[in-house]
């Protein structure tokens, strides 16, 4: 970590801070408006305090360490795309022909070796200090608070170690984990996590699980931990490949698991499959607080520490934000993985503002009627795409799919009500607009044909608003984009009382004027902003029950509740505490204009 720091220092991409700064929503606005700015820095606070508990902390407290390109790349060591070249040639070797072709395979094999773990008999670095049993105590730590509604601190960049019953799978994933007592922390391991797979054989054999937390150390272990490996190999695999280095593993002093040894802060303990604690509510990484519900509870039996330890933490919420990064890393390194299933996938990209699995962008080269659909389903059954609840795709022809306007223009002009695919199937038990949890509707769109006709009559925002306003009361905004293109997309502002499928019956002796239209609540939206009227569009639809398609493509994209028959709770937005954020301008720690703040989402917008 250490190392890390000072790479980040020579390219200029960390600022350290020596002003007290609180782990209570100080410290998590400032990095998450950091995460904003157009070049962004990892922050390192070397004075984190605690004025609630009346506490000082010394051990340092490290946020957006992925907080760029840059900084991603540098903490790999290499590039990101050099990692996914690697991984296509080696799924693609082929038995060598000639005595140069075998010299080159035995130099990728070699390499191989260094990708299985290294097992250490001995104490590691990470062991320095050494708390156990009663002498436990996790408030040492300067565990964040990061959100205003919180439930209470969260460990939001822990790597947990975990194991199968018989022993013989490892793995390490990313789940938050909330601070309940000194010695005890809640598990937020979702069904479809490995952990949880793990955990419930544990269970069925009646069962303590051992588990342990590693903080720090290299940053890559934290990368790796959230990438998408399958069940059964142990994510740390991907350390050596990138670094031509063993990851070097040392065991616990308390359970049967193993940990890098130079991880900063090491959490061990033991969960009882019958015991289940309230966990949350959760500023999460969709932008919106996830709900109060019970998970397993880890009762902590020893905690250790480097000397010097360093605290990383990251904050999530509405995009961009640090998991822009290092989901950057993962989309491109696993695509050579994906086109093995997909063999006519050129290219693939998931926009963090589409919150990873909610939107899904592919270029293909189809190659005969229906591809593009047999490839979604493809997409729809394949590990953690799975979750991915809209999926578009666009032909060879397309525009690079990082342009967002042209890819937009190519969408727009290829888009008809017989193009699109609504189905349903498994989503992430973090999405709250299906009516069901687990299981939701689906969106893919065949955008891979030939230009299709516009058959709608331009006409300005003002002049459509007006007739709009004769027919419905209510609308508070129009604002069209993509107006010249075959599909224009009409966003409406809504007051909205009741169904919004009340509104799109009125607007039918409008159909002349509209191709798309798009109806958000006008209290918690800016029709000025597209990146964030996608990030809430993807976040609140169900495909199955908000989209429809005569006599033009309708979509509401409003909060749902009682009046649409929706009975489960609808989720509050991710929003910044304005009286802290002043506080924090006002001490000079941060600088913002109002147009900042209502560019990204980060306070409810003027309307």
């Amino acid at each position: 970590m250490r190392r890390a720091i000072d790479k980040l220092v020579r390219a200029g991409l960390l600022k350290t801070i020596h002003d007290e700064v609180d782990i209570e929503l100080e410290m998590a606005h400032l990095a998450y408006l950091e995460a904003k700015k157009e070049h962004p820095q990892a922050l390192l606070f070397t004075a984190p305090i605690s004025r609630r508990q009346g506490k000082k902390f010394t051990t340092p407290v490290l946020m957006n360490l992925f907080g760029s390109k840059e900084a991603t790349e540098l903490l790999f060591g290499r590039s990101i795309e050099s990692v996914a070249s690697e991984i296509r040639e080696l799924l693609h070797l082929k038995p060598p022909a000639t005595l140069s072709d075998k010299l080159g395979m035995f130099a990728r094999l070699f390499h191989l070796k260094s990708i299985f773990p290294k097992h250490l008999k001995k104490r590691g670095a990470c062991q320095e200090i050494i708390w156990q049993d009663d002498q436990v105590d996790l408030t040492r730590l300067p565990i964040l608070t990061t959100w205003p509604k919180d439930g209470g601190p969260f460990i939001t960049m822990g790597q947990t170690y975990t194991q199968s019953l018989d022993g013989s799978m490892k793995n390490v994933g990313m789940y938050r984990l909330q601070l309940f007592g000194p010695r005890r922390l809640g598990l937020h391991w979702q069904i479809h996590k490995d952990s949880n797979h793990f955990f419930h054989a544990y269970k069925k054999a009646g069962q303590k699980m051992p588990v342990a937390i590693a903080l720090g150390g290299d940053p890559l272990y934290t990368w790796c931990a959230t990438a998408p490996m399958p069940l059964g190999i142990f994510e740390l695999l991907l350390y050596g490949l990138i670094t031509k280095k063993p990851v070097r593993m040392v065991p616990c002093l308390t359970v049967p698991l193993e940990v890098p040894e130079d991880a900063d802060i090491v959490i061990e303990g033991w969960v009882d499959p019958e015991v289940f604690a309230i966990e949350g509510p959760f500023g999460d990484h969709t932008g919106y607080y996830t709900p109060q519900e019970p998970y397993p509870v880890l009762e902590v039996s020893a905690l250790t520490m480097k000397e010097g330890a360093i605290y990383p933490a990251t904050v999530v919420g509405k995009p961009p934000i640090e998991d822009k990064y290092m989901g950057w890393a993962t989309e491109r390194i696993f695509l050579p993985l994906l086109q093995t299933n997909a063999p006519q996938l050129l290219d693939y990209r998931m926009p963090e503002n589409g919150v990873f699995h909610n939107l899904i962008l592919a270029k293909i080269d189809p190659l005969y009627p229906g591809h593009a659909q047999q490839i979604m389903h493809a997409f729809w059954g394949v590990g953690q795409m799975s979750f991915v609840k809209h999926a578009i795709f666009v032909g060879p022809d397309a525009p690079d799919l990082t342009d967002n306007t042209a890819i937009a223009y190519y969408i727009a002009n290829r888009l008809s009500p017989e193009r699109l695919l609504i189905t349903s199937g498994i989503i992430d038990a973090l999405d709250h607009a299906s009516p069901a949890t687990l299981v939701g509707g689906k969106l893919g769109v065949d955008a891979t044909g030939e230009v299709v006709e516009k058959k709608v009559k331009s006409i300005s925002d003002e002049a459509l608003l007006a007739l709009m306003h004769e027919r419905y009361q209510g609308i508070r905004g129009v604002r069209t984009y993509l107006a010249d293109s075959a599909n224009p997309i009409t966003v409406i502002a809504l007051d909205k009382h009741e169904p919004v499928s009340k509104l799109f019956e009125k607007l039918v002796p409008l159909a002349e004027y509209l191709a798309v239209v798009v109806v958000v609540d006008a209290h918690k939206n800016s029709l000025v902003y597209p990146y964030m009227l996608l990030w809430r569009v993807v976040n609140n639809i169900d495909a199955l029950r908000d989209i429809k398609t005569t006599p033009f493509i309708a979509i509401d994209a409003t909060d749902k509740g009682a009046i649409d028959g929706y009975i489960r709770e609808w989720p509050e937005d991710t929003n910044c505490d304005r009286q802290t954020l002043e506080e924090l301008k006002k001490r000079g720690l941060i600088d913002f204009d109002e147009q900042f703040l209502q560019q990204w989402g980060i306070v409810p917008p003027h309307n």
